[in-house]
């Protein structure tokens, strides 16, 4: 049980560092091809696909469940 706990709590790190790096690359990303910001529902819908590609673990593998969920959210919230 100690492992199983140790396991999850390296994997929150781990989750939470790839979402400081790809939700601000996905903030600075946001731009038009007129090199203007987003805004509305275009940004919503680049920052959605944006953080869904960025959902992958450290190894390099999809993250998929809960997981990208939580990643997905967080991503997009900031």
């Amino acid at each position: 049980m100690t492992r199983i706990a140790a396991a999850a709590l390296l994997s929150l790190f781990t989750v939470s560092s790839a979402f400081a790096q790809a939700g601000s690359a996905c903030t600075t990303n946001a731009v038009g091809k007129d090199g203007k910001p987003l805004a509305g529902a275009a940004k919503a819908s680049f920052m959605k696909k944006c953080c869904e590609d960025a959902a992958v673990s450290s190894d390099g593998k999809p993250l998929s469940g809960a997981a990208k969920t939580s990643f997905v959210k967080k991503c997009q919230a900031g």
